[in-house]
């Protein structure tokens, strides 16, 4: 996002913006920040970085916002691709995946909050050492609730008959 962000308004103007923004901040790590962005701005200003090599920096930060764009092209049209062989699958598994999924991360994620409650309300000692085990936790169910929502949403397309193409469904494919 930075280098798209370069790209469209340039060097100069995000160091100076950043400077500004960064020293309003009461930190010692943000003024510190805000104090070496304020001397590239002067370097900037004064002639201290060539116009040569600002339009290489421009230059470099395009290039890398065009790589990250192509980048995330690439893996929207993967799941794209996966999406659609599973929905014309009609291999009964393959069609079932995504509602045993979603079954399967209700089952743990109640689990888990049972689990927790029991320990809160029976073990009450241990619930700090619990809710801290729990917070480690965040980056897998974090995984796990992003690709459910992802399944979830390409359902409701796949129900409203996105792009006006046929939906046929498993179960009834007269609809």
């Amino acid at each position: 996002m930075l280098p798209a962000l370069i790209a469209k308004i340039g060097l100069p103007v995000l160091v100076n913006v950043l400077s500004e923004a960064l020293g309003s901040i009461d930190t010692p790590v943000t003024k510190g920040a805000a104090e070496a962005l304020s001397q590239v701005d002067d370097a900037l200003r004064n002639g201290g970085i060539s116009p040569e090599q600002l339009k290489e920096a421009n230059r470099h930060a395009e290039a890398l916002a065009q790589m990250q764009s192509e980048e995330y092209k690439a893996s929207v049209e993967q799941v794209n691709q996966s999406l659609r062989a599973e929905i014309a699958s009609t291999d009964p598994y393959v069609r079932r995946m995504r509602p045993t999924f979603g079954y399967l991360m209700a089952a743990t994620w109640a689990a888990q909050m049972f689990g927790i409650a029991y320990v809160i309300i029976f073990e009450t000692a241990q619930a700090g050492e619990v809710m801290a085990a729990m917070a480690s936790l965040s980056a897998i169910w974090a995984v796990g609730l992003s690709v459910m929502g992802i399944y979830v949403y390409k359902r409701s397309e796949e129900k409203q008959g996105v792009a006006g193409r046929e939906i046929i469904f498993w179960n009834n494919p007269k609809k």
